[in-house]
């Protein structure tokens, strides 16, 4: 076993192994830069989701109009226990 261990340690290391650590190490290197570009985008994603709703939000408002009520000829309304509750 010990001439075994001794042929193995003499030999050489194939070429693509030896390359292996690279490939790895620039493989980590490209994720990481998808990575940040990712949350850069979705940072800017989200800005302007938020900048375009504030914008409809104030810009296309509709006038406010005074709610009519809803049963004029009623006093009070049928659903309330007592005339004590009535909001006019």
């Amino acid at each position: 076993m010990d001439e075994e261990f001794r042929k193995l340690n003499a030999a050489e290391l194939p070429s693509t192994l030896a390359a292996l650590d690279d490939r790895v190490l620039a493989a980590l290197a490209v994720r990481k830069s998808e990575a940040s570009a990712t949350r850069r985008m979705m940072a800017v994603a989200a800005f302007f989701s938020l900048s375009g709703g504030m914008v409809a939000g104030s810009a296309l408002m509709p006038s406010a109009v005074a709610a009519s009520p809803l049963t004029p000829l009623i006093s009070a309304s049928p659903l309330a226990p007592s005339s004590l509750l009535d909001a006019r």
